[in-house]
C-alpha cells in the first residue's frame, strides 16, 4: 500500500485509481447527504411561510370582499363614487405586507384624508368645493375627529399587526435561504480526505462491513462542518424571535381580529361621519368660509344609506391558533439544527458504530478510538486529530449568512415591540445593512423605543418572495467592505485567543 495517499499504507485491496475514485465518491455522497438534510429544513420553513402567508392573504381578501359586497347597499353613491379609495387602501396594505418600501402610517392617513374629501363633497353637493377649499376643510375637520376614534385606533392596531405579520413571514424565508446557501458551501480538500478515510478506507483493508467508530465519525464531521456550527447562536436567536413574534400575532397584535375586521372599522368610521355631518360642516364653513353654490348640485341624502346592513367578521381564530402552535413546534425542533448535525449525520447517514468497543473502524484498523471528541465550531477545531482546520480563515459565505440571521433577528425584535423596519428589495441599488446586533426579545425590547411607529424605518435587504419558492437575498447584498471588516475583526480575535 505504499502507493496510497489517503488510506493507511499497509496491505491493501485498492489501487491508486480506486483510492481516487473512492475519494470522489465519498465527497459527492457527503455533499448529497448535507443537501438532503438541508432540504428537509428548507421544506419545513417554506411550508410554515406558505401556510401563514395563505392564511394572512385570505384574511385580507375576505375583508375586502365583505366591503365590496355590503357597502353598495349600505351607502349607495357614497361607496360607488369612492370605490377607488377603498381599492387603493387594500392594494397598499398588500404591497406593504409583500415587502414594498411603504410607510404604513402615511398610507392609512392618506386613506382617511382622501375618504373625508370625497365624502364631504358628496354630502354637500349643493356647493362648488375646490381643491383649495378641501385642503382647508381637512385641516379644520381633522381636529374635530369626523370619523371618531376609528382612524387612530385602527392605525395603532393595524400597523402593529402588519409589521409583525410581514416580519414573521419573511423570517421563515430568510431562515430557509440561509440553510440553502450554507448547504452549497463546498468541502475543503482536507475534509474530502478525512471523509474518504472515514468511509472507504475500511474497504481497502478488506473490512467493508466494519462501521466507523462513532467518536471518530464525530471528529471528522465536526471538523468538516466547523464553520456551519458557528451559525448556531444566531440561528437560535432567529428561531426564538420567530416564536416570540408568533405569540404577538396570536395575542396582542392578533391578526385575525385586526385584519379580518378592517371593513367593519371603515363602516363604523363612515357612520360616525354621517352622524356628525351637520356639526362638522358648520365648523368647516366657520373656519374656511362658505363655498359657492353649485349649479349642478343635487342631493343624495336619500341614497347615502339604504337600510342598515349587518357586517360580520367570520373569525378564524382557531385556525390561527393551530398555525402558531404548529410553527412553534417546528421552530423549537430546529433550534439546535447546526450543532446536532454531526451526530445526526453519523448516526443516520454514515451509520457509525453505536457502541464504544474495539470492533469499529478507527481510521487505521479495527479497534478502539481513543482521542476525545472536539467541541462545536471553528475555534474548537485547533487540535482536531482527524481534519486539519485553519481556524484563522472562516468561510466568508457562512459569515455572510450569519450576518443575514442577525439582520432578520433585529427586524423581528423591532416587530415584537411594534416598530417598523423597511424591507428594501435586493433588486434596488441600495444594499442591505444591519446593526449586526442580534439579541433575544428580552434584550432587544429594553434597548429599542417602546413607541410603535412606522416613521423613518431602517432599511435591510430581504429575499424576494415568490409563492412557494425560495428566492433569497444574494449574499452580495451585504457591503463587501463591511464583510471584510467583520472578517478581519473575527480573525484578529481568534488569533489573540490562541
Amino acid at each position: 500500500g505504499e502507493h496510497l495517499r489517503i488510506c493507511p499504507q499497509g496491505y491493501t485491496c485498492c489501487t491508486s485509481e480506486m483510492e481516487e475514485n473512492f475519494a470522489n465518491k465519498s465527497r459527492s455522497e457527503f455533499e448529497a447527504m448535507m443537501k438532503e438534510t438541508s432540504r428537509s429544513v428548507q421544506t419545513t420553513l417554506t411550508a410554515q411561510h406558505r401556510n401563514f402567508d395563505s392564511y394572512f392573504q385570505d384574511l385580507l381578501n375576505k375583508s375586502e370582499k365583505a366591503l365590496y359586497d355590503a357597502f353598495p347597499s349600505m351607502y349607495g353613491e357614497l361607496y360607488t363614487q369612492n370605490m377607488k379609495v377603498f381599492k387603493d387602501l387594500y392594494s397598499e396594505l398588500r404591497r406593504y405586507y409583500r415587502g414594498s418600501n411603504i410607510n404604513l402610517e402615511e398610507a392609512l392617513n392618506e386613506f382617511w384624508t382622501h375618504l373625508l374629501e370625497r365624502l364631504f363633497k358628496l354630502m354637500n353637493p349643493q356647493y362648488h368645493i375646490t381643491d383649495e377649499y378641501l385642503d382647508c376643510m381637512v385641516k379644520h375637520a381633522e381636529q374635530h375627529k369626523p370619523f371618531g376614534e376609528v382612524p387612530r385606533d385602527l392605525k395603532v392596531k393595524a400597523t402593529r399587526a402588519f409589521i409583525a405579520a410581514r416580519s414573521y413571514a419573511q423570517g421563515f424565508l430568510v431562515g430557509s435561504d440561509v440553510v440553502k446557501k450554507v448547504s452549497q458551501v463546498p468541502l475543503s480538500h482536507e475534509c474530502t480526505r478525512a471523509i474518504m478515510k472515514l468511509t472507504y478506507c475500511p474497504h481497502c483493508r478488506g473490512m467493508s462491513s466494519v462501521k466507523p467508530c462513532n467518536n471518530y465519525c464525530l471528529n471528522v464531521v465536526k471538523g468538516c462542518l466547523a464553520n456551519q456550527a458557528d451559525l448556531n447562536t444566531e440561528w437560535k436567536y432567529l428561531m426564538d424571535s420567530l416564536i416570540i413574534v408568533s405569540d404577538r400575532i396570536d395575542g396582542p397584535y392578533n391578526v385575525d381580529t385586526v385584519i379580518g375586521t378592517i371593513h367593519m372599522r371603515i363602516a363604523e368610521a363612515i357612520s360616525n361621519l354621517q352622524e356628525s355631518k351637520d356639526s362638522i360642516t358648520a365648523k368647516v364653513f366657520q373656519g374656511c368660509g362658505n363655498p359657492k353654490i353649485s349649479t349642478k348640485g343635487s342631493s343624495i341624502e336619500d341614497k347615502k344609506r339604504r337600510g342598515k346592513v349587518m357586517l360580520e367578521a367570520k373569525s378564524s381564530a382557531q385556525a390561527l391558533e393551530m398555525l402558531v402552535l404548529d410553527a412553534k413546534g417546528n421552530l423549537t425542533a430546529l433550534k439546535t439544527y447546526w450543532i446536532t448535525l454531526p451526530s445526526s449525520l453519523c448516526s443516520k447517514k454514515v451509520m457509525a458504530s453505536s457502541t464504544v468497543d474495539d470492533k469499529c473502524w478507527n481510521g487505521m484498523t479495527k479497534g478502539s478510538y481513543l482521542p476525545e471528541v472536539m467541541g462545536d465550531g471553528l475555534a474548537n477545531q485547533i487540535n482536531n486529530p482527524e481534519v486539519e482546520v485553519d481556524i484563522t480563515k472562516p468561510d466568508m459565505t457562512i459569515r455572510q449568512q450569519i450576518m443575514q440571521l442577525k439582520i432578520m433577528t433585529n427586524r423581528l425584535g423591532n416587530a415584537n415591540i411594534g416598530n417598523d423596519v423597511d424591507f428594501q428589495d435586493t433588486s434596488d441599488d441600495m444594499s442591505g445593512s444591519g446593526s449586526g446586533d442580534s439579541c433575544p426579545e428580552d434584550v432587544c425590547g429594553k434597548r429599542l423605543s417602546k413607541s410603535p411607529s412606522t416613521k423613518q424605518p431602517e432599511t435591510h435587504a430581504i429575499p424576494k418572495q415568490s409563492g412557494q419558492g425560495i428566492s433569497g437575498a444574494s449574499s452580495s447584498s451585504l457591503p463587501s467592505a463591511l464583510l471584510l471588516l467583520l472578517s478581519g475583526a473575527f480573525i484578529a480575535t481568534q488569533h489573540l485567543w490562541r
